[in-house]
């Protein structure tokens, strides 16, 4: 489960096999994510606009409930990654065993208030009456799987910690496959409709989560770590993820008001703008693979007391953001013509989108330098500058949002709107990068 312990300060080379070896296992996981949400909407688009539009709300809800807890993976990735640089194998698997225990923890407090809430929840988005029944039916049921997400999040970032990214990408790809296959079982085969589709997903991500805690506990027993609870483990836990708990938050919010703005144009646009997120959902997870890698890399680094060779890791994956970012970008305007009769034959739906399509596919470059940094911080545990990045991209976004029906603009006026929240995060992480203020060694922070 672990490579290297530690790694001297290297060239250009060896940081790209380390990049290459860390990012290649984590891109397939991490595309494998968004791709359940689109096999979701694929499947649930042709049952007809309103199940899609209604998918769609309901689906940024479930992700804003899960994604607000992504620390659970990101700052265990990094608070694991010091441990092993630094050579403590054992508090390294303790520490993700309290973010496990954490994790479903949360879980059961989550479902305890999506359950009773979700047709208010779902008000919020001021869906029409044609798609409200089946967003709610969709958030209610897909809500009992939310702690086996959770403990998903956790055990993965114990896992990346320990420099092992390909083990996600088998347990990714099994729940994708398992996903898609009950999907179509039960929305067509057992005639379930948009409530097959959230079982299927209820009933993929509890057979992950499980296969990760096998993985994790003999990890555990192997080098002697507890697997009890530890209330001051998990407390700490805690503690050391709030910061990123407020810039995920802030995020979420970022695509919440998206996602109202959108449902506020019409039942095409907000099915558009469905589609639309699940390709940015996608892209961004492919470019995060970078930022994953860098993570686990960096962290090791730091542990090991090599902040030269922290910051050399940091300026070769922004090169690779770039990159990466323009063929993400080429990728998506030639692969439209096959790519909108996936998800939907409504001409108005496709006429939507199309040119806000081509808006997501400029702003890739500018992407792959955000992902990559925001990754690169993470690693450094460096979230309290995150979280305030964040509340400045917030408070930039939200007016200019706000103003896109009031002006009478469409979707692609909302996307040139997140084009600008992206660039505004791109300012705030590259003054941080450049000042090297978040390299920081030590097998804690």
């Amino acid at each position: 489960m672990t490579q290297a312990l530690a790694a001297p300060t290297a060239g250009p080379r060896r940081h790209d096999r380390e990049i290459f070896a860390l990012a290649v296992p984590a891109f397939g996981a991490l595309v494998a994510e968004p791709l359940f949400v689109m096999a979701d909407s694929a499947i649930v688009g042709h049952l007809g606009t309103p199940q899609l539009a209604g998918l769609g709300i309901a689906a940024a809800l479930l992700t804003t409930a899960v994604s607000v807890f992504v620390f659970l993976a990101y700052a265990t990735t990094a608070a694991v990654s010091r441990r092993v640089g630094a050579g403590d194998l054992q508090a390294a698997i303790r520490q993700g065993m309290d973010g496990i225990w954490l994790a479903l923890l949360l879980g059961v407090a989550v479902i305890a208030v999506v359950l009773p809430s979700a047709p208010s929840l779902i008000s919020l988005f001021g869906a029409s009456d044609s798609v409200a029944p089946h967003a709610i039916t969709y958030l209610r049921i897909s809500a009992l799987g939310i702690p086996a997400m959770l403990v998903v999040l956790a055990a993965t970032g114990v896992i990346r910690g320990l420099q092992d990214t390909r083990t996600p990408l088998y347990v990714a790809i099994g729940g994708f496959a398992l996903n898609a296959g009950l999907n179509v079982a039960l929305v067509y085969g057992a005639g379930l409709g948009i409530a097959g589709s959230a079982w299927g997903t209820v009933l993929a991500q509890c057979a992950m989560a499980a296969a990760y805690l096998v993985v994790v506990v003999r990890g555990a027993r192997r080098h002697g770590a507890s697997l009890r609870p530890d209330t001051a483990g998990i407390r700490a836990c805690a503690q050391a993820g709030a910061p990123l708990l407020v810039r995920t938050l802030s995020l979420r919010a970022i695509l919440m008001i998206a996602t109202a703005v959108a449902a506020r144009l019409g039942d095409a646009d907000i099915a558009a703008h469905q589609i639309l997120l699940s390709l940015w959902s996608l892209l961004a997870f492919a470019l995060d693979a970078i930022a994953i890698a860098g993570q686990a890399i960096i962290g090791r680094y730091l542990g090991s007391g090599d902040t030269d060779g922290a910051k050399a890791v940091c300026r070769r994956m922004v090169q690779w953001g770039i990159a990466t970012g323009i063929v993400l970008g080429l990728l998506v305007v030639l692969a439209r013509p096959v790519f909108i009769p996936l998800f939907t034959s409504d001409p108005a739906v496709e006429n939507a989108l199309l040119p806000a399509l081509l808006v997501v596919a400029l702003a890739q470059p500018v992407s792959g330098i955000v992902f990559v940094l925001d990754g690169v911080l993470m690693g450094a545990g460096d979230g309290r500058y995150l979280a305030r990045a964040m509340l400045v991209t917030l408070a930039a976004f939200t007016p200019v949002a706000l103003l896109v029906p009031a002006l009478g603009g469409g979707l692609t006026m909302l996307w040139w709107a997140m084009t600008l929240m992206m660039l505004v995060r791109m300012l705030t992480l590259q003054l941080r990068a450049r000042s090297g203020r978040w390299a920081i060694a030590g097998a804690t922070r």
